[in-house]
């Protein structure tokens, strides 16, 4: 979805397309390091009140249009974990199962994780940190060895090859990691015909964005994605992706803002 074509996006569902063959991408809430523009990456950040409610009416948005979920996936950090029972709570769906995966963490940020926008920039200059934002394949500094913040040490990721964990992540290298939780979770979920709602980060979407529409490098990196809006797929039996809209969009000019 280039930023050319968006103007085509919906505001809300067609209801002959609801059902199976169809998912739900949702960005987790406003987190407190969101709101001080911080670089959080896999730091369990909780989500603030505007967040909770971004969150609650993603949820509320999603009851309206009468959406029905039989499978949830969410990644393995509080604020995508608190956002995804919120939206299960204004459905009243609280009673479906939620599956969290590593492979939908936001991009891991390195050596940047928990300075703000200013402090790098400062030290590192804006034409460095642009390209660690927003090129496809810049990787930050990584975490230095032996830092307390490596996911090895983590809990939640002992059962995860020390390999497979990142001390720092470029747009690629998450691409890769959602391409394959896409692979052999996703897809195969929609092909049976299960109704799917994900909650998840900004990048992690970014990246499967990328993957479902094919996006070339170099357009990915003017896409953004809004906390709490709902984005719906719909796919043909093959589960190639037949269209895709926004659920209020304020209008229709903003509806290349993913």
């Amino acid at each position: 979805m280039s930023r050319g074509d968006a103007s085509s996006a919906l505001r809300s569902p067609q209801p002959d397309r609801r059902g199976a063959f169809s998912l739900v991408l949702v960005r987790h809430g406003e987190s407190f390091w969101n709101r001080e523009h911080r670089f959080t990456g896999w730091t369990d950040v909780d989500l603030t009140t505007q967040g909770e409610q971004q969150a609650r009416r993603a949820g509320e948005l999603l009851r309206q249009e009468n959406w029905e979920f039989d499978l949830t996936f969410t990644s393995v950090l509080k604020r995508c974990i608190r956002s995804q029972w919120l939206m299960l709570d204004a459905l009243d769906q609280t009673w479906l199962p939620v599956f969290t995966d590593w492979r939908l963490n936001e991009r891991h940020y390195g050596d940047l994780t928990a300075h703000t926008h200013a402090q790098v920039i400062a030290t590192h200059g804006s034409q460095q940190v642009l390209e660690w934002r927003r090129s496809f394949r810049a990787r930050p500094p990584p975490l230095p060895m032996e830092d307390p913040r490596d996911p090895t040490v983590d809990r939640r990721y002992e059962h995860i090859a020390r390999a497979r964990l990142p001390r720092t992540e470029s747009l690629s290298d998450t691409t890769e990691r959602v391409r394959e939780f896409w692979e052999e979770m996703l897809k195969p979920s929609i092909r049976s015909g299960r109704r799917i709602l994900v909650c998840a980060h900004g990048n992690s979407l970014r990246a499967l964005v990328k993957v479902l529409d094919n996006i070339p490098d170099a357009e990915i990196t003017h896409l953004d994605i809004a906390n709490g809006v709902p984005l719906v797929y719909w796919f043909d039996a093959d589960i190639r992706p037949l269209g895709r809209c926004f659920l209020d969009l304020p209008h229709p000019e903003e509806s290349n803002i993913l």
